[in-house]
C-alpha cells in the first residue's frame, strides 16, 4: 500500500516483505485427562454420546411436577432416569434433546398416566431406585439399556399406541 505523500521514506531502505516464523510449532496431541486419543469408544455400558445431552435435565425439570409418581418413587431418581433415556433417544438421531425425546421416555415408563399396570409400577419403582445419586451410574445405565433403540426411535404417537397395546413391547425382552 502506498504511503501518504506527507510521510518521508528513506529511498535506500528495501521494501518490507513477508518472512515466515523462525520455527514451526509441533502438532497438537492429546495430553490432558478426558481427551480421546482416537475415535469415541463404543461398547457395553459406555452410553450414547450426543451433543448437549445435559439439556435433557432442563427439559425434565420443566415438567417433573406434572408427572405421576408412585409410592416409593423419588423426584431426583425420576429426573435422572428420564433425562438419561431422553438423551439416549436424542443421541440416536445425532442431535441435542428436545421435548419429544422426553415425551417418549415419560410414555414408555408410564409417568404420564395415573392408572398404570401394577407390574409396570413395581418395575418402575425398583428400576428408578437410587439412579439420582451420581454414584449409581451402573443403575442408570441399566435403566437406559432396558429400552432398545428401536422403541426409542418410534414417533411419540406410535409409542403411546404401543404402550397402550402392551407396554412390555417397549422393553428389551428378558429384562422385564
Amino acid at each position: 500500500m502506498a504511503a501518504p505523500p506527507h510521510i518521508s521514506e528513506d529511498p535506500t531502505l528495501l521494501a518490507r516483505s513477508y518472512t515466515s516464523a523462525p520455527r514451526v510449532p509441533p502438532p497438537w496431541t492429546p495430553g490432558r485427562s478426558g481427551e480421546l486419543d482416537g475415535p469415541q469408544p463404543w461398547g457395553p455400558r459406555l452410553g450414547n454420546p450426543g451433543p448437549d445431552t445435559g439439556y435433557a435435565l432442563t427439559l425434565v425439570g420443566r415438567c417433573v411436577d406434572n408427572l405421576t409418581l408412585g409410592a416409593g418413587e423419588h423426584r431426583e431418581d425420576v429426573v435422572s432416569g428420564l433425562a438419561a433415556l431422553a438423551a439416549k433417544r436424542a443421541a440416536s438421531y445425532g442431535r441435542a434433546p428436545v421435548r419429544h425425546d422426553l415425551d417418549v421416555a415419560v410414555t414408555i415408563w408410564g409417568f404420564a398416566s395415573t392408572a398404570i399396570d401394577p407390574e409396570l409400577a413395581e418395575l418402575r419403582r425398583t428400576t428408578f431406585e437410587g439412579v439420582g445419586d451420581p454414584h449409581h451410574y451402573e443403575a442408570r445405565r441399566a435403566l437406559v439399556d432396558m429400552v432398545p433403540e428401536s422403541a426409542l426411535r418410534q414417533t411419540p404417537d406410535a409409542v403411546v399406541q404401543a404402550h397402550a397395546a402392551d407396554w412390555r413391547s417397549l422393553f428389551v425382552a428378558g429384562r422385564v
